[in-house]
């Protein structure tokens, strides 16, 4: 299956960098709107077969064009929502405190999924639950599925789950609004990521020295 992991479009807590994870949350901007409008045509060559939403208001007024472009019902799922930020929500993701939380996510994706975020979830309930929609997903036979997400959760869960992707690499590239990761594969055969951002991903065994994976320029 393709997979494209969309980040939802700009929010007010983005603007102020804020950890804004609760439900339903916040809606979107009016330029979150306009990048939510650039959907269909961004996603143009994408012959999406299912739309999926989180549970999250953002992510289903982001999806809301693109539903509508394409004559699909938005699929809305617990499971994609962002990782909560339990004591430290709304704090600044800048801030001293407000920096655990990408830290603690990041650990995650590097082996201590136990580790859990003060007041929140821990990464084996995080991954768990995306896992769970990325099945479903697989399951309904669809060949390209969408998913509008948030930006920590879809670094997080393709830092965990693609082959040619590590956490230095997804930890060193933030994921811009309406930013979009496209992986292939299947839980069971597992996923590469095939772009980041617009940039190529090597495939898996092709990465640089470090072992990191090579990005470049899409055409």
């Amino acid at each position: 299956m393709r997979l494209l992991l969309v980040r939802h479009g700009q929010t007010p807590s983005n603007l102020h960098h804020l950890l804004d994870t609760a439900v339903p949350g916040p809606g979107l901007t009016a330029l979150g709107e306009q990048q939510a409008g650039a959907l269909p045509a961004a996603l143009a060559d994408e012959d999406i077969e299912a739309l999926y939403a989180s549970t999250l208001t953002r992510t289903r007024h982001t999806a809301a064009p693109l539903a509508a472009a394409r004559g699909l019902d938005v699929l809305v799922r617990d499971g994609i929502r962002e990782v909560s930020a339990g004591d430290l929500e709304m704090l600044p993701g800048d801030s001293e405190r407000g920096r655990l939380y990408m830290r603690t996510v990041f650990g995650w994706a590097a082996g201590d999924p136990e580790q859990r975020i003060p007041g929140g979830e821990n990464g084996t309930e995080v991954l768990a639950r995306y896992d769970a929609v990325v099945a479903e997903a697989v399951e309904s036979g669809a060949g390209t599925v969408a998913m509008i997400s948030h930006g920590a959760v879809i670094r997080l869960w393709t830092a965990a789950r693609a082959d040619n992707v590590d956490v230095a690499f997804a930890a060193a590239r933030p994921l811009e609004n309406t930013g979009v990761v496209i992986l292939e594969g299947s839980p069971g055969d597992g996923w590469k990521a095939l772009s980041w951002a617009g940039a190529v991903v090597a495939p898996a065994g092709e990465g640089g020295p470090a072992g990191w994976p090579v990005v470049g320029d899409a055409p």
